[in-house]
């Protein structure tokens, strides 16, 4: 494997000079010798995840004929394919190179749909659609979770269209890219004979709305799996987690075109962000500083939504304040975390005895259904950090602390970083975006 490390260091460097951008006004709640060990470990699964030209995962699939290294979610014999989503999550941890980042931003837009479709199971592929996952033997896309069939794909189990986050994700990947390299005019670059930026506007309108309205939405009869880390659960009704992921591409977009002389269509998505900001707490806010998943099927409280739109300043002033203070006394009470990993929801929030969501494929305790996940881990500490820096330092450290006891790389016995903890057992060794997301969090200056 070639040396990346100076490469590394610019992208560190440009993580660094985007501290503007950050919301949050507290810093430094790992010690240095904590965020170091994150900083490695973090580093060590990205190359753990890199599936480089002709290397093959397992034996059941080909091997990488993409033309380029290609970033799956985890390491060790998993994950035979490219998902948009997790790599997206870890881009700005510097850890990508530019060369790396064009070849996913290029394999992805050309992936995109094309053409509107209906699989056979009688799901919508719309047009402009992005893939879920990738194929990395054929690079056919996958638009549902759970398949890696091209033609199987698609049914009502797993959405009558394709999730609703990955189109967001792929302007996240050309905004990073394009700012990384200082290169805003590979969006006027053709893909399949569509401008690159044509293509980012064309996947920014696929997830739906209601009439005239501005929040993700979706019905049981075009049901979208809401966010990837979800999938397996099923959510209806105006959509909080996507409506954030939104928000926050508009942002990207206005900024893509004003690099690129288009100050009415910047002015337009500033506007539509203005917008976004405006509604999602009007329209998820729970009264206690929380914000719901949704309005419909699955209307609970969200602590990884709502720790999202503190990080990234859409609850701002008083209610900021509220929804941190309860988010501290939710950890100190013991409903939001275990061993330094969080919940989807609270303890104290479960739908019901047998259920952490309302409507899951899996059973309580498990999984996306109430296990606890180191994703969202930095956002959590964020949060807690703005009212309580004591109380998100001891998160902080309870995370890091079972990174340490689990380090996959003291031997094939260890695992972490973990996707999440079920209720019986660690889940997924060596997860990227368990260590990749709080890592971008925690090496803010």
């Amino acid at each position: 494997m070639k040396n990346y490390s100076l490469i590394i260091l610019m992208n560190i460097a440009f993580v660094l000079s985007l501290g503007a951008q950050t919301k949050s006004p507290v810093r430094n709640l790992l010690s240095d010798n904590d965020l170091g060990f994150l900083q490695k470990m973090t580093k060590d699964v990205m190359e753990s995840s890199r599936i480089v030209p002709g290397q093959k995962i397992t034996e059941e699939f080909g091997p990488n004929n993409t033309g380029g290294t290609l970033i799956r979610p985890g390491g060790r014999a998993c994950y035979p394919a490219f998902w948009i989503r997790d790599y997206a999550m870890s881009l700005e941890s510097g850890f990508v190179t530019g060369q790396e980042q064009k070849h996913m931003l290029q394999l992805t837009a050309s992936t995109q749909c094309d053409q509107a479709w209906i699989t056979d199971g009688g799901s919508l592929v719309p047009l402009g659609a992005i893939a879920d996952h990738i194929r990395i033997d054929d690079s056919k896309p996958i638009y549902f979770p759970g398949t890696y069939d091209f033609i199987g794909q698609g049914n009502q189990k797993w959405g009558m269209t394709p999730p609703y986050c990955d189109q967001f994700f792929f302007i996240q990947m050309a905004w990073y890219y394009c700012k990384s390299v200082s290169d805003f005019q590979f969006l006027t670059t053709e893909i399949n004979g569509k401008r690159l930026i044509d293509r980012l506007e064309m996947a920014f309108n696929v997830p739906p709305t209601k009439q005239n309205g501005v929040i993700v939405y979706t019905t049981d009869d075009f049901r979208g799996v809401d966010f990837g880390f979800r999938d397996a659960e099923s959510l209806t009704g105006e959509l909080c987690m996507p409506s954030l992921l939104k928000y926050k591409s508009a942002l990207q977009l206005a900024e893509l075109f004003d690099q690129i002389n288009r100050k009415d269509k910047a002015d337009a998505y500033r506007s539509m962000a203005n917008w976004l900001k405006k509604e999602i707490p009007a329209v998820f806010s729970d009264g206690r500083g929380m914000l719901l998943a949704t309005t419909g099927k699955s209307k609970q409280a969200d602590v990884w939504s709502t720790a999202l739109a503190v990080y990234d300043g859409i609850l701002e002033g008083d209610s900021q304040e509220k929804t941190c203070r309860f988010l501290r006394d939710a950890y100190k009470s013991g409903t939001l975390a275990s061993r330094g990993n969080i919940r989807h929801m609270l303890t104290s929030d479960d739908f019901s005895e047998s259920t952490a969501w309302e409507s899951s494929q899996t059973e309580k305790n498990a999984y996306q259904n109430g296990a606890y996940w180191g994703t969202p881990t930095g956002w959590v500490c964020d949060a807690i950090a703005r009212v309580d820096v004591e109380a998100a330092k001891q998160l902080a450290k309870e995370y890091i602390d079972d990174l340490r006891a689990g380090d996959y790389r003291k031997g094939p016995e260890f695992g972490a970083p973990w996707e999440c903890y079920n209720a019986k057992a660690p889940q997924n060794a060596v997860y990227l975006t368990t260590v990749s997301s709080p890592y971008i969090v925690f090496s803010q200056k």
